[in-house]
């Protein structure tokens, strides 16, 4: 037994896209399954995202507090955004996240992992990175809005970042997975080992 994930598409005999929004929509699609008959499945068409796990000289990691209206919470994160454009290097995204959400920039870069966040209803991939040796980023802040205006900024040790994960303190999917990565990681191989920050990533294809 290998593994590892594989491609696989069954045949869809039918699809419709009820719901299309500003960056995402809802597709309909008729499947057929293994044993002949045909099962209907609805799921979020999404462009894709990155994360940041941005790690600072005192082993703290960036974190922000957002409110995010479906679970009624406001919960602490690691920056993130959506890829802009199709096919667009998920690092460049990566750096545009950071300077916007935190004005700061990193001269290291590292994959941590790729994950799809909820494959039952959702096509949506995250790439998340380590990012480090951080530093203030030029130039004047992005100027933000509506949800980010009333954003908190904090940097928190990784270790204790960790207990708040264990405790479940926290619940952000990208927070959780990019430290509990990182930790693993470090207890691993070492970070020096991570895939380089331009690494092909086959859930969404880039040109380097």
């Amino acid at each position: 037994m290998e593994l590892r994930d594989t491609p696989e598409e069954w045949q869809v005999v039918a699809t419709t896209t009820p719901f299309q929004g500003n960056k995402t929509s809802v597709r309909t699609d008729d499947v057929v399954m293994p044993d002949g008959t045909v099962a209907r499945r609805d799921y979020q068409v999404h462009p894709g995202s990155v994360a940041i796990v941005a790690l600072d000289d005192e082993d703290r990691v960036l974190l922000l507090k957002q409110y995010r209206h479906p679970v009624r919470q406001k919960l602490w994160e690691i920056p993130a955004g959506l890829l802009d454009v199709p096919g667009e290097n998920p690092l460049h995204a990566a750096e545009r996240e950071l300077y916007e959400e935190a004005h700061v920039k990193a001269a290291d870069w590292k994959v941590l992992t790729d994950v799809y966040t909820t494959p039952g209803g959702c096509d949506e991939a995250v790439r998340i990175f380590l990012a480090r040796d951080l530093s203030e980023a030029e130039g004047e802040r992005f100027e933000v809005s509506e949800e980010e205006a009333d954003m908190e900024l904090a940097r928190v040790p990784l270790t204790e970042l960790v207990r708040r994960v264990l405790a479940g303190d926290v619940h952000n999917n990208c927070l959780v997975v990019g430290v509990l990565s990182l930790m693993a990681a470090r207890t691993g191989d070492g970070v020096d080992a991570l895939r380089p920050a331009d690494s092909p990533w086959p859930a969404r294809p880039f040109v380097a």
